[in-house]
C-alpha cells in the first residue's frame, strides 16, 4: 500500500466529517517496543493508520542524550517500527511524529536553564536528526521556557519562535530532497484547562500570515486544549464538548485538524464525544506505559504462585527491581501533585503505599535498564516452562486500551475510507 502523506490523511478526514464516516486519529506514545507491535497489529487488524509521538525525552540524538525509550535515537527508533513492521507483515499506514519538539524540551535542558540562543540551537539539531531518520510529522513547540515558569509565554514569542523553527526545517528538508512533511503547533502549554476560541483563531490567522510571506506550509495540526489533563493514572481533567468543537470548526477554516494532548484514562462517554466534535487527533501516552508495568505485575504474581507450588525453584524479582528502578528514576515527579512533587527518594522508600502508587506511575521508565530486563527475561523462561507466554500476555494487555480508543473514535476502516476519496 502506497503511503499518504499525514496532511492527505488529516485533510480526508475533514472531507469525512460531511458525511459522518470520519475519525479521531490516535497519536501513541512508544512507550516500548511492545506498545510498538501492539499498535500495529491493531492498526493492521481493523484498516487505519497510526502516529507514534516520540518526545524528546523519550526518543532523540545521541549527541543530545538520546532517549529512555530502549536507549533510542531517531534512526534506531525507526529502524525499531519497521522491523516490528516487517514481522507482522504489516500493510497500512503508520507515521513517525515528533511530540513537543523544540527548545528546552528535554528535561534537563529546562533544569539547567540553558539560554535562548542555546536552547533553539539543540532543538533545532533534534530536528534536523528527526528530518533525516524520516520522521512525518514535527510539533513545534516553543512554549516552555524556564526563565518564564508560572507565566504565559506572550504569543508573539511563540509565533515567531515557531515560524523561525519551521523555517529551518524546510530549509532542512529541501536540501536533503526529501519528501514534504507535516507540521504541528500550538498556542501554549499543554498542561491543561481551554484554549480560548479568540486566541486559537489569533493564532492561527497571525501565524498565517508569517508562514504565507516566507512560502512556508501551514500545518497539519494545531493544538488546542479540550479541558484534558493527566495527573499519576488518572484523567483529572474535564473534557469540554462545545469548546472542542468551537476550536474544529475554527482549526477547519484553515484545513487544518484540531490535536488534543493529555488524552490519556478517557471514558467511554468523553471517548465516544469525540466523533461529533469533530477531534482530529488525540494523544495517549502514559497510559500504555502504566498498562504494560501491570502486565508485568501480573505476570510475576503468577510466577510467585508457581514457586509457591514448587513448579519453578527460583523466582524472578521482577516486581523489586521494577519498584527501586522506578523510584530512583525521579521521573514520576512530573505526574505528581502539590507537595508530593518535592518528596525525596528515602521518604518514599520508607513509605509502602506510596512505592507503589510511584511504581504505577513510572515503571515504564525502567524498562530499558538491564537489571529490569534481565528479571523479565528470568520470569519469561519461568512462565514458559508452564505455557504462559508472558510477551504475548504484555503485548495483548496494551491492545486492550488502544483497541477501546479506536472503536469510540470509527477508527475501524478509516484508512480505505480515505483512500476512496481519492479515486
Amino acid at each position: 500500500m502506497k503511503k499518504l502523506p499525514i496532511k492527505k490523511v488529516v485533510e480526508g478526514l475533514l472531507e469525512l466529517q460531511k458525511t459522518g464516516q470520519s475519525a479521531t486519529l490516535l497519536g501513541i506514545g512508544p512507550m516500548s517496543k511492545n506498545c510498538v507491535q501492539a499498535t500495529l497489529e491493531l492498526s493492521k487488524e481493523d484498516d487505519y493508520p497510526v502516529m507514534f509521538i516520540a518526545s524528546r525525552n523519550q526518543v532523540d540524538a545521541d549527541e543530545l542524550g538520546g532517549g529512555y525509550v530502549n536507549g533510542w535515537n531517531q534512526f534506531t527508533f525507526a529502524q525499531a517500527v519497521k522491523e516490528v513492521a516487517d514481522e507482522i507483515a504489516y500493510d497500512n499506514q503508520y507515521y513517525l511524529c515528533r511530540d513537543h519538539g523544540g527548545p528546552w524540551q528535554r528535561d534537563k535542558e529546562r533544569n539547567d536553564h540553558l539560554a535562548v540562543d542555546e536552547a533553539m540551537k539543540l532543538g533545532k539539531l533534534s530536528y534536523k536528526t528527526d528530518i533525516e531518520a524520516g520522521f512525518d510529522l514535527l510539533m513545534i513547540d516553543p512554549t516552555k521556557d524556564p526563565f518564564e515558569i508560572g507565566k504565559v509565554i506572550p504569543l508573539d514569542t511563540v509565533i515567531d519562535r515557531t515560524v523561525e523553527l519551521i523555517d529551518y526545517c524546510e530549509k532542512v528538508r529541501k536540501e536533503a530532497g526529501l519528501p514534504e512533511i507535516g507540521y504541528e503547533v500550538g498556542t501554549e502549554e499543554t498542561n491543561g484547562g481551554l484554549t480560548s476560541t479568540e486566541k486559537y483563531e489569533t493564532f492561527i490567522t497571525r501565524l498565517e500570515v508569517e508562514l504565507t510571506k516566507r512560502g512556508l506550509p501551514m500545518p497539519t495540526f494545531i493544538v488546542g486544549q479540550t479541558g484534558t489533563l493527566t495527573r499519576k493514572t488518572e484523567q483529572v481533567g474535564t473534557f469540554n464538548f462545545k469548546n472542542a468543537y468551537d476550536l474544529a470548526q475554527m482549526a477547519k477554516k484553515y484545513g487544518v485538524g484540531l490535536k488534543e494532548h493529555n488524552g490519556d484514562y478517557l471514558d467511554d462517554v468523553t471517548l465516544l464525544e469525540h466523533i461529533p466534535s469533530e477531534i482530529t487527533a488525540t494523544n495517549v501516552a502514559p497510559q500504555y506505559g502504566t498498562v504494560e508495568t501491570r502486565a508485568y505485575l501480573h505476570l510475576a504474581g503468577v510466577e510467585a504462585k508457581l514457586v509457591q507450588y514448587g513448579l519453578v525453584e527460583e523466582a524472578s524479582k521482577t516486581r523489586d527491581v521494577l519498584l527501586v528502578h522506578a523510584i530512583k528514576s525521579e521521573r514520576w515527579r512530573k505526574w505528581m501533585v502539590g507537595d508530593q512533587t518535592k518528596l525525596t527518594v528515602d521518604e518514599i522508600m520508607k513509605d509502602e503505599e506510596l512505592s507503589e502508587e510511584i511504581l504505577d506511575i513510572a515503571g515504564h521508565y525502567t524498562f530499558n535498564d538491564e537489571e529490569v530486563k534481565a528479571e523479565i527475561q528470568k520470569m519469561y523462561a519461568n512462565l514458559a516452562k508452564h505455557h504462559i507466554d508472558g510477551n504475548r500476555y504484555v503485548i495483548d494487555s496494551i491492545k486492550r486500551p488502544i483497541r477501546d480508543y479506536a472503536e469510540c473514535y470509527n477508527l475501524k476502516g478509516v484508512t480505505s475510507r480515505i483512500l476512496e476519496l481519492d479515486k
